[in-house]
Order: structure tokens, then sequence, then C-alpha cells
């Protein structure tokens, strides 16, 4: 018997009269060692009254997340501010929020989406993590907060990845691009300037290489990492949508530029570009080289601004020796240097099943504008909504991508995120395997070629 069942039983056994509301059982966070279970209540179970004195109904939104008081402080800050303010303007709405880690939160929304259970409000990925939930009806549309003005905050096009079949799933609440970071003191010892071609980029490496410095860490057992070397390549030699289109079966991985794309990758490896051991090590792993100073340059994303701008652990002088550049083009090619990989991170879904369907959207809306006001300056996110960088006080390089964001002809969505879990597994293990010389380009497309004929 659950918990809810239990509760109901105890009710009627000790009064007659008592209402019980809401939708859901209360959070529990000790599994995680995360608590926040303190939420305003009426111990008496009478009514709350407005400002006029009138009753007002009592209704609870449950909503997880995954940003843990110890691990993520400043995010898990700002949610406990909007929580308070969104319940301070909705008298008789109390927000209950349960917290889990990345992992953990992951497995348990499909464990809950399995028993219906699914909290009125959620955080969820797009794509292809998004597909199933859509397909099985567990979370509701939300084109309507889009058309009640939120569609207008937007970075444009950064909606379009929760999107199955014309309708919008969840509303994104951040926004990443891969830049290659650089340590501008290394490359001044050794007379470098910023690549602006692969022709260039190779000059740099291998400068680099011959005087005994890592050009470049990359944690590739994790594997996405790799991917996104392979992404800004096939970009820059076919363009914006010639992997998109070998995806989503417009296109095919044995596309001369996207097997050209690979067979740079290994060349790159070759020339010792990569850091020794880059197939073992995790990205974890493979940045400390960067923040050590015994790497030169670093693709990741925009996560981890914070590291090289206001990270206080790490020296100011590595802080302002840290620059970025984005990903050099290909002469011949058809990417332009300003499109970029990335997409949006985490947003917010609502579930289909929800007693709370108005309030919890409600809830979402409300988050969504609030979190863009202030989510820059107060956690070093950059939102999917717009920021106006005009009086803003950010460090020059948030500045700069954010400038950068606004003028980008376009965002490619990572790969293993556009796939489903099947062809991204294969995906993965394709991209590791074509870094460590286990395949040739043209088995590495095939390889996914004959994953996604098996979905078709």
């Amino acid at each position: 018997m659950n918990k809810k069942a239990v509760a109901i039983l105890l009710a009627m056994f000790l009064t007659t009269v008592l209402v019980i509301t809401g939708c859901s059982s209360s959070s529990n966070n000790a599994e995680n060692g995360d608590t926040n279970t303190d939420t305003d209540t009426n111990t008496n179970n009478e009514p709350e009254q407005d400002a006029n004195n009138e009753e007002v109904e009592e209704k609870t939104i449950n909503f997880m997340h995954l940003w843990p008081e110890g691990s993520s402080k400043q995010h898990y800050d700002i949610v406990e501010s909007i929580i308070a303010e969104f319940e301070e303007n909705n008298p008789g709405v109390t927000v209950e929020p349960e917290i889990l880690g990345n992992e953990q939160y992951k497995e348990k929304l499909k464990v809950l989406a399995a028993g219906n259970e699914l909290p009125d409000v959620g955080m969820t990925w797009s794509a292809g993590f998004l597909q199933p939930y859509v397909e099985g009806n567990k979370f509701t549309p939300l084109d309507d907060l889009l058309n009640d003005g939120l569609s207008d905050l937007f970075v444009p096009g950064t909606t379009n990845a929760y999107a199955v079949d014309g309708a919008t799933y969840g509303l994104p609440l951040e926004l990443n691009i891969a830049p290659v970071y650089y340590n501008k003191a290394i490359f001044d010892e050794y007379g470098l300037e910023v690549p602006k071609t692969l022709d260039e980029f190779k000059n740099v490496v291998q400068t680099l290489a011959d005087n005994g410095v890592t050009p470049v860490t990359v944690g590739n057992k994790d594997r996405w990492t790799g991917s996104l070397w392979y992404m800004y390549l096939a970009d820059r030699f076919g363009g914006p949508e010639t992997l998109t289109n070998a995806i989503n079966r417009t296109g095919t991985f044995e596309d001369p530029a996207l097997i050209e794309a690979a067979a740079e990758i290994q060349e790159l490896v070759d020339m010792d570009a990569f850091v020794n051991g880059f197939n073992g090590l995790s990205n974890d792993e493979a940045k400390a080289y960067f923040l050590n100073e015994q790497a030169a340059m670093f693709l990741m994303g925009t996560w981890d601004l914070p590291e090289w701008t206001t990270n206080e652990d790490n020296p100011q002088e590595f802080r302002d020796s840290i620059g970025y550049f984005k990903f050099p083009t290909v002469e011949g090619g058809e990417g332009d240097i300003d499109s970029f990989v990335g997409g949006p991170g985490v947003g917010l879904f609502v579930a289909e099943e929800s007693p709370v369907k108005e309030e919890a959207k409600a809830f979402v809306k409300f988050f969504v504008e609030k979190w863009g006001e202030v989510s820059v300056t107060d956690a070093g996110v950059i939102p999917a909504t717009k920021v106006s960088t005009e009086g803003t006080e950010l460090p020059q390089m948030y500045i700069d991508i954010l400038n950068d964001l606004g003028s980008a002809s376009n965002i490619t969505l990572y790969a293993d995120v556009q796939m489903s879990p099947a062809v991204a597994e294969v995906h993965l293990n394709q991209i590791q395997a074509l870094f460590g010389g286990e395949v040739t380009p043209e088995e590495f497309a095939k390889a996914q070629e004959e994953a996604l004929a098996a979905e078709e």
C-alpha cells in the first residue's frame, strides 16, 4: 500500500471531517542527502485565506529537479527563491520539491512514468530523451504557454528540440554551445595565434606537439566528448544539415563529407593532437590537464564558463589566461564559423495526468521567466531565454559568448541527443573506436547506418 493510501485510511480513522487535497505524496529527499521539506502547510487543515479574507482552495504542485544544494548550490538557491516568490503570489498553492542527483533523477523518472506517478512538474532533456515520454502520453503539450508570451523570450530555435510532431512538450532552461577554450600564455610562449581555419589549427597542433606540449585534452572515455569533435568537423565539411539529415534519414552517414570528417579525426590522432590515453580518461580527468596548464586547448560546453571566469579555486592568473575561439572552418567546406554545436540543456515538463495541471503550467511559465532574469548573474548559467548584456556586470567571456549566441547562424543539437537511446549507444561506441583507430571512417559510417536502418 502506498503512502497516500495509508494517509487516507489513517485520516478516515481519526476524524470524519478532514479534507485531503493535493495530487501526490510529499517529497522524500533523505536518500539523496538533500532535504527541502519545509513548506508552509496549514497544520489545522483549514482553508487558507487571501488578502480579501476569502477562502482559497489549497493545492500542491510536486516538483522534481536535479540541483541538490550540496553539488549545485547556486542553482538550488535560485530554485528556492523562485518557489518562494511563486507561492507568495499564489495563495493556497504550495510547491513541494524533490531533489535528486543527475543519474538518480533519470532512473527515478523512468520508474515514476511506468507507474503513472510522475511529478506535476519535472525536468527533462530534449529530443531522444523526451520522445518515449511523449509517445507514452506522459508529458502534456506546452504550446499554450509559448503562445501566451513565452515564445518571444526564447533564443530562436531553442524550443524546437522539445517538439514532437509539431507540439512542444518541454521548455528549456539552459542553452549551451561548445567553443574551443585555449591558454593564452601557452599560445604566447610559442608565438601562436588563434586559428580560423583547419589548416591553421593543424599548424598550432604541430608546433605544440613538436615542443612537447599537449595540444588538446579530451576525455573520450565518456565518448560524447569525442562526438563534439566529430560533429564540428561534419559541420565544417558538409554544412549544418548534413549530420542532422543523416540522423533523421533524409541523408546518410555515408555522405562523403561525414566520412571525410571521420578521417580528419584520425589524422588529428596521428598528429598527436590529443592527450595521451584519451580513450581511458573521463571528461573530469581530461579537464584537469587544462586546469593544470598541461594542455593548451579544450573543446567543451559553456557550462564550464564559471571554471575560467569566477571559480576562485582557480588562481586569478590562470583565469585571466583563458580565452576561447570558434571552431575553425575548412577551406572549400560548406560550414560557417558562426555555426555551433550545442543546444538546450534541461527543460521543464508538466505531467499529462497532473490533477493540478493549470497551476503546474502557471508555475512553469513563472519559473522560465524568473530563471532567465537571474541565472546568468547568480549561477553562471546561460539561459535559453534572451539575455541583454547592456549594463550587465558579467565577466567579459560571458558577454562575448552571449553576443556570439545572438549572431549564431546555426546550433546543431548534440548527435547522441538527436538519436534514440539504442542508436546513440552505437554512435558513441563508434566515436571511441574511431579515435582509437579500431575502425576505418567507412566502417564508422556503416555501423551507424545499420543502427538507424534497424529502427525504420
